[in-house]
């Protein structure tokens, strides 16, 4: 009976240690065996009239060491499971974290890009602006001196915000990093770069009162924000002309063309890469554009951008038919002597 209780310990531990490991075909195939190898055994050890319960304990035995060893085996690759699912959304949250860190990186690299180039830009025309014509008066340079102190003021004012937002925790991606620009601060930018000594002129045909979204608008500045600060660089001295134009439902066309420059560059430095962050962000904007060299030997930008219909407005209904003014309410320009002058087709032309 010794014997038969040492072969049945042993087998119930081996069939429990297998279930603990593997639950599968093997398992039931081996139990099955056991089983029958557990009573075989405590039939032949068994006295006469106890034949029955011998077995029974047996295929209880047996049977118990299986559930016991599939109960363990279940838990721990249910625990492992859980630990692995920790691990993996701790690590997804890691790369979220990591990734969000690089998209607000980006973010603000691409801010200072195009504020701050744009600003020093423009000081350094003035001051270039001074320094080629020594001969004008006092108040043509205290007038000079008073845009650069500003323009460079409100230059470091960006700068300070951009690193505020670097030093801060937790305001990254929360916070903007300067007030954005619509589709109407376009014609102060043009002006800003006549001022400098530019032959700026500025045409377009869109409504100033249009709802054009605020994500189109900013698209559009930007295209003309960069393609006039690589003029401030290379070709200050050609004249260039920035054309805005489209129509609600269809698109919305912006091009900046500058003519051949007639003497050098500012030799302003560059990082080379404004355009192709510019492709980056009409492209985010389901747009395209285009840039290189004219035949005449200038240079053009021009973007073309989806200018969808406002919400709930479709055409020929009174929503649509808001969505655009009288061509007296078109953005205007105004001419280097101060004046606004609107064409009779309802553009205007700086």
């Amino acid at each position: 009976m010794a014997v038969v209780w040492a072969y049945d310990t042993a087998l119930w531990l081996a069939l429990l240690t297998l279930a603990v490991r593997r639950r599968d075909r093997l398992l039931v195939l081996l139990g099955v065996a056991g089983a029958l190898a557990s009573v075989s055994a405590a039939l032949r050890g068994a006295t006469t009239g106890s034949t029955t319960a011998a077995a029974l304990f047996a295929l209880l035995g047996t049977g118990l060491a299986v559930s016991v060893g599939a109960f363990v085996g279940a838990r721990r690759d249910l625990v492992a499971s859980w630990r692995e699912r920790a691990e993996r959304a701790e690590s997804e949250y890691a790369l979220r974290a990591e990734q969000a860190r690089l998209a607000e990186r980006t973010r603000i690299a691409r801010e200072m890009h195009d504020v701050l180039a744009h600003r020093i830009s423009l000081v350094a025309l003035h001051a270039g602006g001074l320094e080629v014509r020594p001969d004008v008066g006092p108040e043509q340079v205290e007038a000079t001196a008073a845009t650069i102190r500003e323009t460079a003021r409100t230059a470091l004012e960006d700068l300070r915000r951009v690193l505020g937002v670097l030093r801060t925790p937790g305001t990254a991606g929360t916070t903007e990093l300067a007030p954005q620009p619509t589709l109407v601060d376009v014609r102060r930018l043009v002006e800003s770069t006549r001022e400098a000594g530019v032959a700026a002129r500025f045409r377009t045909d869109v409504p100033v009162h249009a709802q054009v979204p605020p994500e189109l608008g900013r698209t559009v500045y930007r295209v003309v924000q960069e393609a006039l600060t690589n003029v401030h660089k290379h070709a200050p001295s050609a004249p260039t002309v920035v054309t805005v134009s489209g129509e609600v439902g269809g698109e919305l066309v912006v091009a900046v063309v500058n003519e051949r420059p007639t003497g050098p560059g500012s030799a302003l430095p560059g990082a080379g890469s404004g355009l192709v962050g510019l492709a980056e962000r009409v492209g985010l904007a389901d747009g395209t554009i285009t840039s290189g060299p004219e035949p005449d030997g200038g240079f053009a930008v021009r973007a073309r951008l989806p200018w969808p219909w406002p919400d709930g407005a479709r055409p020929g209904t009174a929503a649509a038919r808001a969505a655009w003014t009288p061509p007296d309410a078109r953005i205007t320009a105004t001419r280097a002597g101060g004046a606004a002058s609107p064409r009779h087709d309802g553009r205007s032309q700086a």
